[in-house]
C-alpha cells in the first residue's frame, strides 16, 4: 500500500459542500436537436410555463424573420394555414407570419437521485441535487391547429350548401338513457386508458413564469444559491465517515436501492437482482417470466451449487408438470382480484380456461384453437395468449406443444411424476364439472398416424436375409430337439404355454396352416416383434433394457419395472424398431437372465399391495466387491419387510470387517427407502 501511495501522490484536497437552497427547484435542460455550440442563450424567450407535478415545461422563442436563411413565403403560408384570413386575439401568429416556435419537454429520466449540478469556486466544490432532467424539443402543435381549421372550413361549406335546400326540421322525441353502474374491472380499464391519462395530465394548470437571460441580474442572484449557505453546514460540517462507508453512501448495495429502481418491463429480468432473492422467489420469478421450461434449464439459470431437492420442492408450488416439462400455474400468472388485459375477464375464469388448455396438452401434442374456444368460451385474445405460453402454430396441425417430452426427468423422478399425475386427475374432475365434458369426448375420432419410416430397397434386402438366417437356424435347432426325443417336444408344446404368448400364432392366422413351408404342428414359434427370436426367449433388446435399468435403480418391483418399460417404449420415436407385445412372464424371465434375483419379501397378511408390487427383484451380480453387501442386505429383507438401520450395521459388521458409515449410506441409498425410522426396499413402503 505504501508503494502504491508513493506512485500516486495526492496533489490537492478539495472541500465538497452540499447546497440545499435550490434542491427542490433545480432542473437541467437539454436541447438534443442542436449541438452544444449553438445555444439559445441569445434568442429572445417570449414566454415560459411549467406543470410542476408532471415536470412539463414549455418555452416560446422568437424566430429571426429578418435572417437571410428565413423563407418568408413559407412562414406566411404556415401562419395562413394555422390562423386563417381573419384576425383574432387567439391567433397563434399575430404578425401573419411564423415568427416564433414552441419547445416542449419530456423527462430524460425518472430517477435523478444520483445527479447534481456542481460549482467550483475558490478551491471549493458546491453540489446541488437535481429535481429533474428535461429534454426540450420543438413542438408541432400548430400543425394540429391547421388541420382543425381545415376541417372546420370544410364542414362549414358543406353545411351552408345543404341548408339552402332543407326546410326547418321538426321536433323529435329524445330517448333518455341512464348509464349502468361501473364495475371494478371497467373502472380499472378506464383509468389505464390513454384517453384518461391525457385528461388527467390536462387537469393540472399551467404556471406562467418570467424568463431571465444568462446575463440578467436576477439570474446572477439566483446562481448564488448554488453555493452552500452558512446555514446548510450546521448539520454536518465535516465528513467523518470511513472510506468504505463513504463508498457505500455513493454506491449503495442492491438491497438499499431496490425500492428506488423504476419498474421495468415484465419480460426483462436482471439475473444479478434475481440471485439476491430467496430460492422460492427465484423459481417463481423465473417461471412467471419464462412460463415453460425443462427442469435442467431451470437448474442452469440458478446459482451453481443450488440444492436440487430444494428446487424440486419450490417448483411444485408454482408450476405443474406437462409432458415432463414445468409450466407455471395459472393462479401465479393471474392472481386473485385481477382481470384480463385484453377483455377484462376475471382472474378466476381465466385460470379455469388456461387449466383446461394445459390439461389438454397432458393428453395430446397438438390442439385446435377452435376446439379449445368452443369449450372454455373465452374471447379469442385470451385463448391465443394461453396457447402462446406453451405452444406454437403448425400448418395443418393446430397448436403444437413447444418442447419435446422430457423423458429423462420422468425417469429420474417417478415419484414427482406420479404426484403430478394425481394433481391433474383432480384438475380434470373439476374441469369436467365446470365445462360439462368427459375425457372420452376429447379423444379424436381419427387420431394422426405416425409418419412411415422410409427404408431403402438394399436395407430391406439385408433385413430379410438376416431374418431368414435366424429363422433357419432356430428351426434347425427345434427339429434336432424333436428328433432327440418326444419328451422334450411334449414339455415345449406351444399350446401349453399359450397364456404367456402375447401374439396370436394359431393355425387360423397362418395361411394353409404352415409357417415357412413347414406344417404348423412342428413349426417353431417366433415373436416377430422382438426381432425374430424364439417366443419364450427374451430378446437382446429387452435384456439390454433390463440390465441398464437395474444398474441404475438396483431394486425394483415388477409394477415399477413395467412402468419404466412403458416409458422406455414411449421415448422411442414412432416408426423405429421397438419392443412390442412383451408379457409379464417374459419380462420376469429377462430379469432373471440379467444377473438379478427375486427377493422373497415377507409382506404382512393385511398388506394392500398388489401382486405386482409384492414381486421384488434386486441386482445380484455386477462384478464388483459391493455385490456381497447387497446380498447380505437382501438376506435381511427375506426375514422382515422393514428393518432398522442398527440391524443392517450389525449384520454387515459380522460378515464384513471394517464396514464404514459411507458404505452403509451408499447401500441404503441404492436399495432402500426410509419411512418413520424404518428402512424398506424400494417400492415396498405400504401407505
Amino acid at each position: 500500500m505504501a508503494s502504491s501511495d508513493d506512485d500516486d501522490p495526492i496533489i490537492e484536497e478539495i472541500d465538497v459542500y452540499l447546497a440545499k437552497s435550490l434542491a427542490d427547484k433545480l432542473y437541467l435542460f437539454q436541447y438534443p436537436v442542436r449541438p452544444a455550440t449553438m445555444t439559445y442563450d441569445d434568442v429572445n424567450h417570449l414566454s415560459a410555463k411549467i406543470k410542476p407535478k408532471q415536470q412539463r415545461v414549455e418555452l416560446e422563442m422568437a424566430i429571426d424573420s429578418m435572417s437571410p436563411n428565413y423563407c418568408r413565403s413559407k412562414g406566411e403560408q404556415i401562419a395562413l394555414n394555422v390562423d386563417g384570413t381573419s384576425y383574432d386575439e387567439t391567433n397563434t401568429y399575430s404578425a401573419k407570419m411564423m415568427d416564433k416556435q414552441t419547445f416542449s419537454s419530456i423527462q430524460a429520466t425518472t430517477n435523478t437521485s444520483r445527479y447534481a449540478a456542481a460549482v467550483f469556486r475558490k478551491g471549493e466544490l458546491h453540489i446541488t441535487p437535481l429535481t429533474g432532467i428535461l429534454q426540450m424539443r420543438p413542438s408541432f402543435s400548430y400543425l394540429d391547429k391547421a388541420d382543425n381549421k381545415t376541417r372546420e372550413r370544410e364542414a362549414a361549406n358543406e353545411g351552408g350548401d345543404s341548408s339552402q335546400d332543407e326546410a326547418e326540421e321538426e321536433a323529435k322525441a329524445i330517448t333518455v338513457r341512464f348509464a349502468r353502474p361501473e364495475s371494478e374491472q371497467a373502472r380499472q380499464r378506464r383509468i389505464q386508458s390513454y384517453e384518461f391519462l391525457q385528461k388527467k395530465q390536462a387537469e393540472e394548470p399551467w404556471i406562467h413564469l418570467q424568463y431571465h437571460g444568462v446575463k440578467d441580474g436576477r439570474s446572477e442572484h439566483e446562481r448564488q444559491y448554488l453555493l452552500c449557505q452558512s446555514g446548510d453546514t450546521s448539520e454536518n460540517s465535516e465528513l467523518v465517515k470511513s472510506p468504505k462507508e463513504y463508498l457505500d453512501i455513493l454506491m449503495p448495495p442492491l438491497e438499499e436501492e431496490k425500492a428506488a429502481k423504476p419498474v421495468g418491463p415484465s419480460n426483462v429480468l436482471s439475473m444479478a437482482q434475481l440471485r439476491t432473492l430467496p430460492l422460492g422467489e427465484q423459481v417463481k420469478t423465473l417461471m412467471k417470466n419464462v412460463k415453460l421450461m425443462p427442469f435442467a434449464n431451470l437448474m442452469g439459470l440458478l446459482a451453481s451449487g443450488t440444492d436440487q431437492t430444494a428446487v424440486l420442492r419450490c417448483i411444485q408450488q408454482v408450476a405443474l408438470l406437462v409432458q415432463g416439462n414445468w409450466v407455471v400455474k395459472s393462479d401465479v400468472l393471474y392472481p386473485k382480484n385481477t382481470c384480463s388485459a385484453h377483455s377484462g375477464v376475471p382472474a378466476e375464469v381465466l385460470c379455469r380456461g388456461r387449466d383446461f388448455v394445459m390439461w389438454r396438452f397432458t393428453q395430446v401434442r397438438s390442439v385446435m384453437r377452435k376446439d379449445i374456444a368452443s369449450i372454455i368460451k373465452l374471447p379469442p385474445e385470451d385463448v391465443k395468449e394461453f396457447l402462446e405460453h406453451v405452444a406454437a402454430p403448425r400448418i395443418n396441425r393446430g397448436w403444437e406443444f413447444l418442447l419435446p417430452t422430457d423423458v429423462d426427468f420422468i425417469k429420474k423422478h417417478p415419484d414427482i411424476e406420479n404426484r403430478q399425475h394425481m394433481l391433474w386427475l383432480g384438475i380434470q374432475s373439476k374441469l369436467e364439472k365446470v365445462f360439462s365434458f368427459s375425457k372420452e369426448d376429447m379423444v379424436p375420432k381419427n387420431p394422426p398416424q405416425p409418419e412411415p419410416v422410409h427404408i431403402s430397397g438394399e436395407q430391406r434386402l439385408r433385413m430379410a436375409q438376416g431374418r431368414a438366417q435366424e429363422n433357419q437356424s432356430s428351426l434347425q435347432r427345434d427339429l434336432d430337439s424333436r428328433h432327440a426325443g418326444s419328451s422334450v417336444h411334449t414339455k415345449r408344446d406351444p399350446v401349453s404355454n399359450n397364456e404367456d404368448e402375447p401374439m396370436d400364432t394359431s393355425s387360423s392366422s397362418i395361411p394353409n396352416g404352415s409357417v415357412n413351408g413347414y406344417p404348423s404342428a412342428i413349426a417353431p414359434r417366433f415373436d416377430h416383434a422382438n426381432g425374430g427370436s424364439p417366443a419364450n426367449t427374451p430378446s437382446l433388446e429387452l435384456q439390454e433394457f433390463v440390465i441398464k435399468t437395474f444398474r441404475k435403480h438396483f431394486v425394483l418391483t415388477l409394477n415399477e419395472l413395467k412402468r419404466l418399460f412403458n416409458l422406455h417404449l414411449a421415448s422411442i420415436p414412432a416408426g423405429q424398431h421397438v419392443l412390442h407385445s412383451i408379457s409379464d412372464h417374459m419380462l420376469q424371465d429377462a430379469v432373471l437372465l440379467c444377473q438379478c434375483k427375486q427377493i422373497m419379501v415377507p409382506f404382512p397378511a393385511q398388506s394392500k399391495a398388489a401382486p405386482d408390487e409384492q414381486k421384488v427383484f434386486g441386482l445380484w451380480e455386477t462384478g464388483d466387491d459391493f455385490d456381497k453387501h447387497r446380498r447380505l442386505l437382501y438376506d435381511l429383507f427375506t426375514k422382515n419387510y422393514r428393518i432398522r438401520r442398527s440391524m443392517i450395521q450389525t449384520k454387515l459388521a459380522q460378515e464384513i470387517a471394517d464396514t464404514s458409515k459411507a458404505v452403509i449410506d451408499r447401500l441404503l441409498q441404492e436399495c432402500c427407502s426410509s419411512h418413520a425410522g424404518m428402512w424398506y426396499l424400494k417400492g415396498t413402503i405400504q401407505s
